[in-house]
């Protein structure tokens, strides 16, 4: 054997030698069991790092809107046109199986490189106005909210059911761990360099997204006896599917009312928060943004580790009523240490509520309308934007401890309420939502 092939024999030993050693670690830890999945190895960083530039971009874009206008309605009708494409999201998941959830997710992964090439020029060339950060804003708003529901396919679309709770954890901590370090990372980036340097950190960010998503979920799940429909009969026959399954219509009326009345509080808003309430600077939303994602993070690692153990329908319930019931108290906190731990507690108790809810879809549902029902459930999403866009004018009128103690009552009622409709289905310890 020549040098250069003996050289090259050791260097594949070695290679194969590192690669047993890292399934030896996954088979020990039952945290990475996902890993042994080769798509999950490239998504959960792609999903990572596109997690971080939308952090990233919420804080340069939403701290902009709010200094530029000086209106807390303007800071939340911006937060609003981000979800924009909820209207839309049931045809990305319709399209996710005509052409693959895969080569979708990279398109619009595509997307976002384009838009934030945009809005780099704009600043660098000093000619960024809120007027044209809405115009992107929306243009992106078209296509971001969709990326969860294509994530959550992906992951379901790949990995065997006894894992998947497991996954659904682990993947959630792209969200969570993204949001402390991409909220931190662009308020010191706006601080030190300016939002334009800022902005190119987020196109390279994006663009690494898109080159590990290129190995993901290569080929797409094929449905026994699938054929062609037109795309309006597709999305009628997923709305009919999700109002006729009584958990599967139980936990998207649930999302809606989560987006509608808790999230507005822990999203955009936390802008007014930072500013008007505590009066901190960019970097101590950053702090309050964070604080929430390392609860949330939290959460997730807890649900990774214990989720086997859990009846998903149950705890997303008593996860919700927790939830409203924190933002009750976090409404009405002044003292800004005392808000950050508010917010650790109310991204601990909202990974134990979206978590399992997402896992109760992707398990419940029929594979053939698994893409659609995942959709509709993003439409749920659209709850966000109305609820800024509603929360913004009652600030303004009524201050933020009222208007948050207003949205957590309705919040709490409306919960109790829908288990009270769907109690068989939500509470019962044998209903196959609460199957562990």
């Amino acid at each position: 054997m020549t040098i250069p092939a003996l050289w090259l024999a050791r260097r594949a030993d070695k290679a194969r030698q590192e690669t047993n050693e890292i399934v030896a670690v996954i088979e020990r830890v039952a945290a990475l069991a996902p890993f042994r999945i080769r798509s999950f190895r490239f998504q959960w960083p792609a999903d990572l790092l596109a997690s971080w530039a939308f952090e990233m971009e919420s804080v340069i874009l939403g701290w902009f809107v709010l200094v530029s206008t000086g209106s807390v309605l303007a800071l939340a009708v911006f937060g609003s046109l981000q979800f924009l494409g909820t209207l839309i999201s049931p045809f990305f998941g319709m399209a996710g199986d005509r052409i693959g959830n895969r080569n979708l997710i990279c398109l619009m992964r595509l997307t976002y490189v384009a838009a934030a090439a945009c809005l780099a020029a704009l600043f660098l060339s000093e000619n960024a106005t809120p007027v044209a950060v809405f115009v992107v804003a929306t243009v992106m708003g078209l296509v971001r909210p969709s990326d969860i529901t294509m994530r959550n396919l992906l992951v379901g679309e790949t990995m065997p059911a006894d894992l998947l709770m497991r996954a659904m954890g682990v993947s959630r901590t792209t969200a969570d761990s993204a949001r402390i370090v991409g909220a931190l990372s662009g308020a010191t980036l706006v601080a030190a360099v300016g939002s334009g340097v800022a902005y190119v950190a987020v196109c390279i960010v994006y663009m690494a997204s898109l080159l590990l998503s290129l190995n993901v979920g290569i080929r797409r799940l094929r449905v026994v006896g699938e054929r062609a429909e037109s795309p309006f009969s597709a999305l009628k026959a997923g709305f009919a599917y999700v109002w006729s399954t009584p958990d599967v219509r139980a936990a998207t009326l649930l999302a809606f009312l989560m987006n509608f009345a808790a999230y507005p509080f822990v999203g955009s808003l936390l802008a007014h928060v930072a500013k008007d309430v505590y009066g901190l600077d960019q970097r101590g939303l950053g702090v309050l943004i964070a604080c929430f994602a390392a609860g949330a993070l939290a959460g997730s690692v807890v649900l990774v580790t214990f989720g086997a153990r859990i009846r998903p329908a149950r705890t997303m319930v008593v996860s919700a009523l927790l939830w409203f019931a924190a933002t009750l108290v976090f409404s009405w906190i002044a003292v800004p240490v005392w808000g950050e731990a508010m917010l650790v507690v109310i991204g601990f108790v909202q990974s134990f509520c979206m978590v399992p809810m997402a896992v109760i879809l992707l398990r419940t549902a029929d594979p053939a309308f698994r893409g659609r029902v995942m959709g509709v459930r993003m439409l749920a999403v659209y709850g966000l934007p109305l609820g800024m866009l509603l929360s913004g004018p009652l600030i303004e009128h009524f201050g933020f401890p009222l208007t948050g103690t207003l949205f957590s009552l309705v919040g709490i009622g409306v919960t109790v309420l829908i288990v009270s409709r769907w109690r068989r289905h939500l509470w019962h310890p044998e209903a196959a939502a609460n199957t562990r």
